[in-house]
């Protein structure tokens, strides 16, 4: 919570935060609104799954690593490299819809950063996210640094409610975290690198910059 704040507090006059009042048409995701908060109960209405309780993924507490073993709870449920590897299942088996061609809830914009730390550097990743009545994850994803945005897709799992996504046209390094982490003003995400190493990450959702006078 003290990284998330202290993001906010940078943010606030961030001119990336521009990119995306200036541009509110941009891609087919952004629809009008991309900062919008979704809710719990707005998801499960919006996303056919028949979901009811939220299943929440707190990594380092009820999900974590031990001996190269991933435990929910107290219980092992994975290898470190089979965890890794239902993540990428779960991106790619996105069917093939063109985003223009379906309705999407927005999910909000968040500012990404290494989780750990109180302080840090201002954020340069920035990620917006939307998922359709299909549980389809989307959205774009911009380096303040490179000045590129790239198309990200993805899924949320109907069985286990965790979310993955990656990059267009590329496999790895996937982020994956639960869609009910999502609902949060701040979400604990893991990022799998193709060299095998998962990081912990953190997602601080960004407020709706005030509109321009």
């Amino acid at each position: 919570m003290e990284r998330r704040d202290d993001i906010r507090d940078h943010m606030h006059d961030h001119p990336l935060r521009d990119f995306w009042s200036d541009h509110p048409l941009w891609g087919a995701w952004a629809i009008t609104r991309p900062f919008r908060w979704a809710t719990w109960g707005a998801i499960t209405g919006w996303v056919g799954y028949g979901w009811s309780d939220p299943v929440y993924y707190a990594y380092g507490e009820n999900v974590y690593y031990q001996d190269d073993s991933v435990y929910y709870g107290d219980q092992p449920v994975a290898t470190a490299e089979e965890y890794a590897q239902q993540a990428e299942t779960i991106a790619a088996s996105a069917p093939e819809v063109a985003a223009d061609q379906t309705q999407w809830m927005p999910l909000g914009v968040f500012a990404l950063t290494p989780d750990g730390q109180a302080s840090g550097p201002d954020p340069t990743l920035f990620l917006q996210l939307a998922i359709s009545k299909e549980g389809i994850i989307s959205g774009t994803l911009n380096n303040s640094v490179s000045g590129s945005t790239q198309t990200i897709e993805g899924m949320a799992d109907k069985q286990s409610q965790r979310c993955a996504w990656n990059v267009v046209g590329k496999t790895r390094p996937i982020m994956e975290t639960g869609i009910a982490n999502l609902t949060e003003d701040a979400a604990p995400a893991l990022v799998h690198f193709a060299d095998g190493q998962t990081q912990q990450w953190l997602m601080v959702r960004l407020e709706e910059p005030a509109a321009k006078p």
